[in-house]
């Protein structure tokens, strides 16, 4: 059954390109992948799988951060246009994209369940010769949106994996449940996912990343240590505009408070327990030259080691936040729209993903352990899996990165595709062959 799988994963291997390339072609932002959504759907009905989509696949009330509601009609207006069906665009309407897909072979055995997030970022793309993308013709064609963290090829990934279980379905036993998580970025999709009770009866629990760290194609670590919680915050300040030259007593000026609690956040104390950080990813404010501003806004986050140390950061932020408003006698608003919760992977999953791996010929190397800093949204998948009495681990897949994460060179070597493909489907093989 190893070589089996990795035969049939090698013949795969163009197709696993290919639709990452389609996809890195069209990068939709959070709750706005309507076009992803459909893509994936299709494709998994084709092979038989039980699909879900709309608020059959994510709790309404549980996503953070919707877009607004005219972003949502034009992201629906141009998905109708380039071929979605009406009758998916009523299921998914308002934002309600990412879907849920399942698999029971009617035969005893663990469920098993994985994610894979498929969302993209507001970066406008590199258009360099030596940027692969770019180079190769498959850049963006969405000025502005780019998949600037490897989602298109996580997304791909898991078609992958949905068609190898499709393949050795009369090898397999057990119930699969795959998770396209809309809305990753910013800690906005998973809770919508996991309220709706996708994670409730799973033993095991299956997520990942191309790249973090930057690591030879054929590797791979089997848990992860590290990642930090976090919260998302949208701040609007509202002031007074006057003239600047004639009457500027009579302004109130948003623009200072919002750069005023921009420098003074990363004033914040860092915390003696453990990692803290605090991060002002976009400031926009103001109307003209000659205006006192009357709007400011930011978008801010912040992460702790542990909910604690996170709390800490989110409280400080939002007393300078307050402060700010004060200063200058304008109004705010904070709105809450994300967040992610600590992660601590299964240490007992080490073993058994270096046995059932090792003997596979897309895996050179496994680092029982990978150490990284950021943030997950998985998060909540996986506690609720734990919570439950099931086991969960985040892994990486080895590439080299030509370029960070959320920069608008990024990029990865795709022979990390079916690298990743090979150590999901030999955790599936082991768990769930007869």
């Amino acid at each position: 059954m190893i070589n089996a799988f990795d035969s049939f994963i090698q013949k795969l291997k163009p197709q696993l390109i290919s639709w990452r390339r389609e996809l890195h072609q069209q990068p939709e932002l959070g709750f706005l992948e309507y076009q992803t959504t459909y893509k994936i759907g299709k494709e998994l009905e084709k092979l038989g799988f039980s699909i879900h989509i709309g608020k059959d696949a994510v709790k309404s009330k549980s996503r953070y951060g919707v877009p607004p509601k005219h972003e949502l009609q034009r992201a629906e207006t141009q998905a109708l246009d380039n071929g979605v069906p009406q009758e998916w665009m009523d299921l998914m309407k308002g934002g309600h994209t990412g879907l849920a897909a399942t698999w029971d072979t009617k035969k005893e055995g663990p469920h098993l369940a994985f994610r894979f997030d498929i969302d993209a970022l507001p970066i406008l793309e590199a258009s360099d010769s030596d940027h692969q993308p770019y180079a190769d013709k498959f850049s963006s064609k969405l000025e502005g949106l780019m998949h600037a963290c490897g989602h298109d090829g996580h997304a791909s990934i898991g078609l992958g994996l949905a068609h190898l279980t499709a393949h050795f379905k009369e090898q397999l036993s057990g119930k699969f449940t795959f998770l396209f998580q809309p809305a990753e970025e910013g800690g906005r999709g998973a809770k919508a996912m996991t309220d709706l009770g996708w994670l409730e009866d799973v033993d095991q629990f299956y997520s990942g990343h191309i790249g973090i760290n930057s690591l030879p194609v054929g590797t791979i670590a089997a848990v992860t240590k590290g990642f930090l919680a976090s919260s998302k915050l949208n701040v609007t300040f509202s002031g007074q505009s006057s003239h600047a030259g004639m009457k500027p007593e009579d302004g109130r000026n948003a623009l200072l408070a919002a750069a005023t609690t921009a420098t003074q956040l990363h004033a914040i104390p860092r915390h003696s327990e453990g990692v803290s950080r605090v991060n002002v990813g976009k400031l926009v404010a103001g109307a003209g030259r000659n205006i006192i501003a009357d709007s400011g806004y930011l978008e801010i986050e912040t992460r702790g080691e542990s909910k604690p140390i996170n709390s800490f950061m989110q409280q400080e932020a939002k007393r300078i936040i307050q402060s700010s408003a004060s200063m200058y006698d304008v109004s705010v608003d904070i709105e809450f729209v994300g967040e992610t919760e600590t992660i601590t992977c299964d240490d007992s999953l080490i073993p058994m993903i270096q046995e059932h791996c090792q003997h596979s010929s897309w895996i050179n190397h496994i680092h029982p352990v990978a150490n990284v800093s950021g943030s997950e949204d998985a998060s909540f998948m996986m506690n609720a899996v734990q919570a439950h009495g099931g086991q969960a681990t985040y892994m990486l897949f080895g590439t080299h990165l030509p370029s960070n994460h959320h920069s608008p060179a990024f990029d990865f070597d795709e022979e990390v595709l079916p690298v990743a493909l090979a150590a999901y489907a030999h955790v599936l093989r082991g768990g769930n062959t007869q």
